[in-house]
């Protein structure tokens, strides 16, 4: 696309169609499977995609921007909460939520942050200060250990949601042992 040139109805319309199928195929496959299937299912050719997502990273970037997006603002949002453990762990259950949502996109974003010019790890930069600012406020508040740093607590989550992908029915569990961990033993989980 030349820059400030409107994007053609065909081509959003095949970008749109593109990310549906790339959604539904990461959700049945993991973010691992063929690029040629998602187009192929989207009812296009290989270089259509390629041209909307030059790689796999930024299909994935595409498809995670509005939740990672969302965790931003969820983080800010959570601020003025009367507790600061309370909304710590409120964003982590998002996060995880959010990292378990294909099988594979754990160890996919944990690759793609070696690459600090990427979309993908500016969006993940971007995440992990939100849940910084939240650390922080628990941790002046003495709710939360106060050597723990983000770049520890981050992968500590997102291993919750790698194990999600073998054991969805230990997650709450996983999270009470995480929690308990970081020094704020939580409400148990319902």
């Amino acid at each position: 696309m030349i820059e400030g040139r409107p994007v053609r109805a065909d081509a959003r319309r095949n970008r749109d169609r593109l990310l549906a199928e790339a959604e539904a195929v990461f959700r049945d496959r993991g973010t691992g499977a063929s690029l040629e299937d998602i187009a192929r299912g989207a009812g296009v050719g290989i270089g259509t995609l390629y041209r909307h997502f030059p790689t796999r990273e930024a299909l994935l970037e595409a498809l995670m921007q509005d939740r990672f997006s969302t965790l931003c603002s969820r983080s800010d949002e959570l601020l003025d909460a009367r507790s600061p453990r309370a909304a710590l762990l409120s964003w982590l259950r998002e996060f995880v939520a959010s990292s378990s949502r294909y099988r594979g996109l754990p160890a996919s974003v944990m690759a793609t942050l070696a690459n600090e010019e990427s979309r993908l790890s500016a969006s993940c930069r971007a995440m992990g200060e939100a849940g910084q600012r939240l650390l922080v406020r628990a941790q002046q508040a003495a709710e939360v250990r106060s050597d723990l740093r983000i770049d520890e607590l981050l992968p500590l989550a997102a291993s919750i949601s790698w194990a999600a992908e073998h054991r969805q029915e230990d997650i709450d569990r996983f999270l009470v042992l995480l929690f308990e961990g970081i020094g704020c033993a939580p409400d148990p989980i319902a």
